[in-house]
């Protein structure tokens, strides 16, 4: 699947604590509800025990977004904070196990689910900023992302075959045949889903024993042979030739291509999401209150000191720092944000392009060029690497915030390609090697710190590629080096929360005190943890 800025880097548009275990995880239970046709009775979930899951899935958010996909919900619903206990009082019962997969993904869930005499299995992972994986439904290798219409097909024999007369047929992106155990399963990636018509010209011939229909759940479908005009800075400087075209532009050019989009069309979408995030901007410098968090309300005082000329003078910085901590906050009172490219890392992008451009007295339409521009770096970042902290510890998720962001600020400044593509470098140069280690497990600290010096780092680099700082190093030999980083750090020291500060006395203490006020505020209320997301 080709990335998309919309799919891959800025988005989505949800709630929780953290993209790759919230937000993946309602997609991957969106389509675990599909493969049952909405109608199931019981869901057993495993982890395997040298992955991220078994430490971090409650306090993360992976059940609070698995339960919500499994009701059918979207990943920014203000139910999702009680998605499970929903999902229980419609009756299904749920199991949670640790188990010795040996899973090579840190990120890889494992759902089996039964009504009656169906039982359907499916094996996903979480890749980062909320993109997922199927691997594998009912035993059968497949590699299902949500970027179209699924219609699956259980046939006792001749896959191949029906494969081949559905291709004929139908103007799919691809039709594969896949076998198991002497059982075909046919898997039709298309605009629109196999329609009953054509099912009953070809049930006469096929013994087809079973349908199902998985919905997309990204926001850009995939297109049938679509091309993209590169993948890489140097492909894209080489497309360029030259012409010095602002990066914002290469940006919109790509998504035209992957997403079949006219440039007005990638522009309004960029601006819908500016919009959610100057709105969560402003409801977290108002103020937000959550039970089950580390840290309180802080922005508001900040910005009063600010206002009042008691803090040392930042200039723009300020600003910056004001938004990030307000992002931070609303994500972690499971307000609506923007992961972008991460919610672990939702701040730092946003956060500097929107304040710098409010600095700069320019709107949102510029605001939205500046996102795609860092987008674009984005699109590099992932196609060669991850976002996903599991993987690559912080400097995956922060270190590429930074990187986006540097480039984002230049571009909007009326810099140069080539001094867009050099502060990118030197961003992330800088954040090589940055793990991830959250106190009390919870997606707050040190990470509210960290999106703060991502933002913080990519001014600077700006400022420094303006005045034609030299990075020395090529952005893809820089992605490359980050890549190969990731594989060298231990597992601790990525998102397992087994390394690094939350490992602390104090870290445990907190977390101590959050278990134990969650399950108290749940005895008290029968069972359903008492929603305190909303704003004050």
């Amino acid at each position: 699947m080709l990335a998309s800025i919309f799919n891959d880097v800025i988005g989505p548009v949800m709630r929780g604590p953290s993209s790759s275990h919230c937000a993946a995880a309602l997609r991957i239970g969106r389509l675990a509800r599909d493969l049952m046709g909405g109608a199931f009775e019981e869901v057993l979930i495993e982890f395997d025990r040298n992955g991220s899951l078994p430490t971090t899935h409650d306090s993360q958010g992976s059940d609070m977004g698995l339960g919500g996909g499994l009701m059918g919900w979207e990943a920014d619903d203000e139910r999702l904070p009680n998605s499970m206990q929903a999902l229980r009082e419609t009756g299904v019962c749920i199991r949670i196990k640790t188990v010795d997969a040996g899973d090579p993904h840190p990120n890889t869930y494992r759902l089996t689910l039964r009504n009656g005499p169906e039982t359907r299995f499916l094996r996903a992972i979480s890749t980062g900023g909320g993109m997922i994986e199927v691997l594998n439904v009912d035993g059968f290798e497949v590699s299902l992302s949500g970027d179209c219409f699924e219609t699956l097909l259980w046939v006792r024999s001749d896959g191949p075959e029906l494969a081949r007369r559905l291709a004929t047929l139908l103007d799919a992106n691809a039709v594969l045949a896949h076998e198991a155990g002497g059982t075909h399963l046919v898997e039709v990636k298309a605009g629109e889903f196999v329609s009953d018509a054509i099912l009953s010209r070809l049930n006469g011939a096929f013994d087809i024993q079973a349908v199902k229909r998985l919905s997309p759940v990204l926001p850009v479908l995939s297109q049938r042979d679509a091309q993209v005009p590169f993948t890489t800075c140097a492909d894209m400087l080489r497309y360029d030739a030259g012409r010095n075209t602002p990066l914002w532009k290469l940006g919109v050019q790509y998504e035209m291509a992957r997403g079949g989009l006219t440039e007005a069309e990638v522009i309004a979408k960029m601006v819908d999401l500016v919009r959610i995030l100057r709105q969560s901007i402003a409801q977290g410098i108002a103020g937000t209150r959550y039970d089950d968090r580390v840290l309180g309300h802080q922005s508001g005082k900040f910005n009063e000191l600010v206002r009042a000329g008691r803090l040392l003078n930042g200039g723009v910085l300020d600003r910056i720092v004001l938004y990030v901590s307000a992002l931070m906050e609303v994500k972690s009172a499971m307000g609506v944000i923007v992961a972008a490219p991460t919610a672990g890392a939702c701040a730092a992008l946003p956060g500097a392009v929107i304040a710098t451009a409010e600095e700069l007295g320019i709107g949102e339409v510029e605001m939205a060029r500046a996102m795609l521009a860092g987008g674009i770096i984005g699109i590099f970042i992932t196609t060669q690497s991850s976002f996903a902290a599991e993987v690559g510890g912080c400097q995956a998720e922060g270190g590429s915030a930074a990187c986006m962001a540097a480039a984002a600020l230049v571009d909007m400044a009326g810099g140069t390609l080539a001094q867009s593509v050099a502060a990118a470098s030197l961003a992330l140069q800088s954040m090589l090697g940055l793990i991830c280690d959250p106190i009390a497990n919870r997606v707050e600290a040190p990470c509210l710190g960290k999106n703060v010096m991502a933002a913080s780092n990519a001014l600077a680099c700006a400022n420094m590629a303006l005045a034609d700082y030299d990075p020395l190093i090529p952005l893809d030999e820089v992605i490359e080096t980050a890549k190969r980083v990731a594989s060298q750090m231990p597992r601790e020291l990525r998102c397992t929360a087994l390394g690094g500060l939350s490992t602390t006395p104090t870290s445990k203490a907190i977390e101590q005190r959050l278990t134990a006020g969650k399950a108290a505020a749940c005895g008290s209320c029968g069972g359903r943890p008492p929603n305190n997301s909303q704003a004050t």
